[in-house]
């Protein structure tokens, strides 16, 4: 805890002037944050490639590669073992991953952290150091329009009506950081934790009320349990700061995601239900541990595939 309080002061003392976004953010509950989105197209949606697909490149090379593929935006996988693993990210990094990012045009919504709602004391003391030090990461990435975290919420789906009061003073904490460093975080659903549908989401943004605590949605996890399309945006959309897009198949318990276009999601639907409620931010292909962790696993190639994918539903819409 000491090393916790030890990062809040250091990164206060970092921390820039509040600025006109982060005013406007206030003042509104971050409701307009999808639209003040740099990775959004006036207008539009924005697709990107989360960087956790590309673990085994070099963050220059995933970047060259998601630019000359067309992408429009990426997404920062802070995890362990990755190349922007802030421990290993340094500041002469970050400088030179900022001007490749101009050069090459490329948005930066959001970082991807891998913390735990259900964690014991030690973890969560880590955890509300991670977020701190995430935030620290997007401020020297973009200092005026800093990218958002993005995680999950660990615990298992049996075990929510035993956990989700811990999980809310958890997030309460997480929510107290997050205001202090001036960031947003946005939790996801996931068919195979406690968090796994859009009700149990949303009771927990309720328990803590705080415009620092938003949405991050991936229809895959839901299309796994049967609940459709346009039920898990209508109830979630309205908080959605962030999207990742992928497939899967099977059900809870026994399941495997896959590249979009490898499943069942029709994304000519998808995205034409997205404008209809009014979405205009990134949608991020992420690509599961199940998939890049097989042997052969190509980065490029499946960067290709979804582009090909996402991009031709898009045009139809």
């Amino acid at each position: 805890m000491l090393r916790y309080l030890a990062i809040i002061r250091t990164n206060a003392r970092l921390t820039p002037m509040p600025t006109r976004r982060h005013f406007l953010h206030t003042a509104l509950g971050f409701a307009a944050l999808p639209s003040l989105t740099r990775a959004a197209a006036p207008g539009g949606i924005g697709l990107g490639f989360s960087l956790y697909g590309m673990k085994t490149l070099s963050l220059s090379d995933a970047l060259k590669t998601c630019a000359k593929i067309g992408y429009s935006n990426v997404e920062l996988a802070l995890n362990a073992g990755f190349p922007t693993e802030p421990k290993v990210f340094t500041p002469a990094a970050r400088a030179e991953a900022v001007a490749q990012l101009k050069t090459l045009k490329l948005d930066l919504p959001c970082l991807m952290v891998n913390i735990s709602l259900t964690a014991d004391d030690k973890a969560h003391a880590l955890a509300l150091a991670g977020i701190a030090e995430a935030a620290q990461v997007a401020r020297d990435m973009n200092a005026e329009n800093p990218p958002i975290i993005e995680t999950v919420c660990g615990g298992k789906p049996a075990t929510w009506e035993q956990q989700k009061a811990g999980m809310a003073e958890r997030l309460q904490s997480w929510a107290e950081v997050a205001e202090k460093e001036k960031t947003t975080i946005a939790i996801k659903a996931h068919v195979g934790s406690a968090v796994n549908s859009p009700e149990r989401l949303l009771w927990l943004l309720e328990q803590v009320k705080s415009p620092a605590i938003q949405i991050t949605y991936d229809y895959s996890h839901f299309e796994l349990q049967g609940i459709s399309m346009e039920e898990s945006m209508k109830l979630l959309l309205p908080r959605t700061k962030f999207i990742h897009a992928k497939d899967a198949v099977g059900e809870p318990g026994k399941f495997q995601f896959l590249l979009p276009g490898e499943g069942r999601t029709d994304y000519v639907k998808y995205f034409t239900a997205l404008k209809q409620h009014g979405y205009h931010g990134p949608v991020v292909v992420e690509v599961s541990g199940q998939i890049f962790n097989k042997p052969g696993y190509d980065p490029v190639a499946a960067a290709k595939k979804c582009h090909t994918v996402l991009s031709g539903a898009l045009a139809k819409v």
